[in-house]
């Protein structure tokens, strides 16, 4: 049995067009990679999944980043060029890695802290927060209003003359209803 071939789009480097079509037995041999062809490029993983990256360049990049962060930018290509100033990196493709995972690192740096970085920075950052002292106090004790029940509560307590505590004007009792909705959302709606 004999076959005919002819490509769909032809290739230009052929000049007589007759030589487009042949006769073979077996299929035309192609000098180049197609998508379906098992030689053609891996395929990227798809985007929702995140990087495999080792013990080797995480703990390199929290190192460089704990000793060089003045000179540490957001962008991968200069975080690169430094990696190669301060240390030695055996390979390229192990440079990079740790340039990926330190410019990754600085961008999460400028929104808070980073676990495992130390950064002086950080602490000066985080030692202002501690210190700042508020002009007005969070919890005002001038004027404490409370109801009858915690004034006999004090009362039998022996606290009954603390400075600020005010007996609140009687507003009637209040009454707490439980929701009506049994474990379900909505499902015990009344109108």
């Amino acid at each position: 049995m004999i076959l005919q071939f002819q490509y769909k789009f032809p290739n230009p480097i052929f000049s007589n067009p007759s030589q487009h079509s042949f006769t073979s037995r077996h299929p035309p041999q192609r000098n180049f990679l197609s998508p379906h062809s098992t030689f053609s490029r891996r395929q990227q993983p798809p985007p929702e999944m995140g990087r495999v990256r080792t013990k080797t360049v995480k703990k390199s990049s929290r190192q460089v980043i704990e000793r060089y962060y003045s000179k540490m930018t957001l962008d991968f290509h200069t975080n690169k060029k430094i990696l190669e100033e301060v240390a030695i990196i055996p390979s390229k493709r192990l440079r990079n890695k740790i340039a990926g995972f330190s410019t990754h690192l600085m961008k999460r740096i400028q929104k808070g802290p980073v676990r495992g970085i130390s950064l002086k920075l950080q602490e000066e950052e985080r030692e202002r927060r501690m210190d700042f002292v508020p002009e007005e106090s969070a919890i005002k004790v001038d004027r404490i209003e409370v109801d009858q029940e915690t004034v006999d509560l004090l009362e039998s307590l022996g606290m009954k003359d603390l400075p600020g505590v005010v007996l609140r004007e009687d507003q009637g009792p209040i009454s707490v209803a439980p929701p009506m909705n049994f474990g379900r959302g909505g499902g015990g709606r009344r109108y």
